[in-house]
């Protein structure tokens, strides 16, 4: 007997509101966390805190502020995967809760440090938390990549913060909305308007959305911050490390010498 093929999700661009994306994202994250912790996992390590596929780390970057300074911070990590980055905020003596919409991403954390990290299932955009919970909140491409309303999300940060409190985040670089999505040389040429916010849609053959990518201009992005009740203080946009000879997707040391991948936005609550 003939075994069926395999199902391949049709790509297109269309409106997708935050129930959809939001029910899309989980369904694809739980389905696929098993490939991309094999995939991504010794880049990623059990304990490193990465912006980013260009390996931006926090040793260095130190947007969240001096390691020595992260000692007894609450720290909230959004869309965490497998709370690689709370394992290390953890190391610095800080206590991170480690969120994420994934149940199956979070059975990872649990694989890795058996519950050493405290971890909640969440939507980025209905925080349980009360207002003023955390000192600091960061975000390694977690959430805001994938949701309908940033602002909703920056909203509810902003309200678990501490005045004072940093956020930061990364995202896809809006610039490689107009390319296609290749490592190679047939990745550095416009395809596409950049001023088209159309989110990207994966669906099935009945129309239904699993998998969901939302896109934002930077100008987008910095408004979004703003209405989120943030001050922007830095946006770093990562130049490719000579040392990283891997590709991931689309990013490569190729396109990463020529455009930008990564946007790093710095917020900090009034």
């Amino acid at each position: 007997m003939q075994e069926p093929e395999p199902f391949e999700p049709e790509a297109t661009r269309r409106d997708a509101d935050v129930t959809e994306s939001s029910r899309a994202n989980r369904g694809w994250w739980d389905r696929n966390a098993d490939d991309y912790q094999v995939e991504h996992g010794t880049f990623l390590g059990d304990g490193r805190f990465v912006w980013g596929p260009e390996g931006l780390d926090e040793v260095e970057a130190e947007l969240l502020g001096p390691p020595e300074d992260l000692k007894d911070k609450v720290i909230l990590e959004i869309g965490s995967g497998a709370a690689q980055c709370s394992r290390w905020l953890a190391a610095q003596g800080a206590h991170p809760v480690a969120l994420d919409l994934s149940h199956r991403q979070l059975q990872h954390a649990l694989r890795i440090d058996g519950g050493a990290v405290p971890l909640v299932q969440a939507d980025a955009g209905a925080l349980p938390f009360a207002d003023g919970s955390f000192d600091l909140a960061c975000s390694a491409y977690g959430a805001l990549p994938f949701v309908a309303d940033p602002v909703r999300v920056l909203r509810d940060v902003h309200r678990v913060l501490r005045p004072g409190g940093r956020f930061v985040f990364s995202v896809t670089h809006p610039i490689r909305w107009a390319f296609p999505d290749e490592p190679g040389p047939e990745g550095l040429s416009v395809a596409a308007s950049y001023f088209d916010r159309t989110p990207y849609v994966e669906q099935d053959d009945e129309g239904r959305a699993v998998y969901v990518e939302h896109h934002r201009t930077v100008g987008d992005r910095v408004r979004d911050v703003v209405a989120g009740g943030f001050r922007l203080v830095d946006l770093v946009e990562p130049q490719w490390p000579a040392w990283n000879t891997q590709e991931w997707g689309g990013w490569s040391p190729l396109r990463g010498n020529l455009i930008p991948g990564t946007a790093i936005f710095v917020c900090e609550r009034s």
